[in-house]
Parts: structure tokens; C-alpha cells; sequence
């Protein structure tokens, strides 16, 4: 399930940054990155919303979205209609929206990325209150290198000796 979350990430990625242009000089890199990370950091916040809604109240709606995102109807329906286009949604106008099992592979991984971010961070002493509002922005950020050894760490930590 994690492989396929992986690839339609890399998808949304290639969708989302010019494939023809050079590659950057090494230095640079890292800002590249970071532009593709915050690129698909909205559909990976929406596909995870919308299976958080599913899970709570048996259907997503394009006003309960808006809601909790702060943002109109008519954003989310841009964004859902991209979101549809890159298979990751299902949606027709007056009804609920509906993860395909791409969305909801990225959802589960999104989510998966967050556990590992917060419980790091409680682990170091950030209270959970801020784990929470620091988790939600470095999940979309961190390596997957840096994710492992988070990983690592945090499990290390909660072993006795």
C-alpha cells in the first residue's frame, strides 16, 4: 500500500513541476525539493481530510472540507476537480466525495508520516498541542532517509533496556 501511495506521489510531482527544464546545480537542489514538497502538500492535506471525514461521519462534503481547511467552496471544488483528474477522488456535483484507492493509499501514508513526526516529537519534549501543528507541516517535507531514522530513534527510545 505504502509503494502505491509513493508512486502517485511521484506522479503528482512530475504533474506538478516542469519535467523538461535542466537540472539544477547540486546547491539548488534543495530548494527544488522543497518546491515539490509543497506542491503536493495540498492534495496529500486533502486526500487525508476527506478519509478523516469518511471515518468520522461516513462522507466527505466539499463544505465540511472548506470548513475545516478556512478556505471557500469554490477552492475546494478546484481542487477536488484536480484532484479527480490526477485519480486520486471520485466526486459528482451535489454529492459526497469519495477516495479512489490511490487517495486512500496516500491518506494512510500521509497519515503514517505524521505518526512518525509527532511521536518524535513528543519524544524530545514538544508539547502535543505543538507536535501537532509542527507535525502537520514536516510530514509533507521530511526525506524519507530522515522519516526512517525518526522512526528509528522514536522506537529506540520507547524500548526498555
Amino acid at each position: 500500500m505504502i509503494d502505491v501511495a509513493n508512486r502517485a506521489r511521484a506522479r503528482l510531482r512530475r504533474r506538478s513541476v516542469d519535467g523538461d527544464k535542466p537540472d539544477p546545480p547540486a546547491g539548488q537542489n534543495r530548494f527544488v525539493r522543497a518546491r515539490k514538497a509543497r506542491q503536493t502538500e495540498v492534495a496529500e492535506d486533502y486526500v487525508e481530510l476527506i478519509d478523516d471525514l469518511i471515518a468520522a461521519t461516513g462522507e466527505a462534503r466539499a463544505a465540511d472540507i472548506a470548513r475545516a481547511l478556512g478556505v471557500t467552496q469554490a477552492t475546494v471544488a478546484n481542487t477536488i476537480a484536480r484532484l479527480a483528474r490526477d485519480g486520486l477522488v471520485t466526486s459528482q456535483p451535489y454529492r459526497s466525495i469519495f477516495l479512489t484507492k490511490r487517495g486512500q493509499a496516500i491518506a494512510k501514508w500521509s497519515r503514517e508520516r505524521h505518526g512518525i513526526v509527532r511521536r518524535f516529537l513528543l519524544a524530545i519534549g514538544v508539547s502535543s498541542e505543538t507536535a501537532d501543528l509542527d507535525a502537520e507541516g514536516i510530514e509533507h517535507h521530511v526525506s524519507e532517509e530522515t522519516l526512517a531514522a525518526l522512526k528509528r530513534l522514536t522506537e529506540s527510545q520507547s524500548k526498555p533496556p
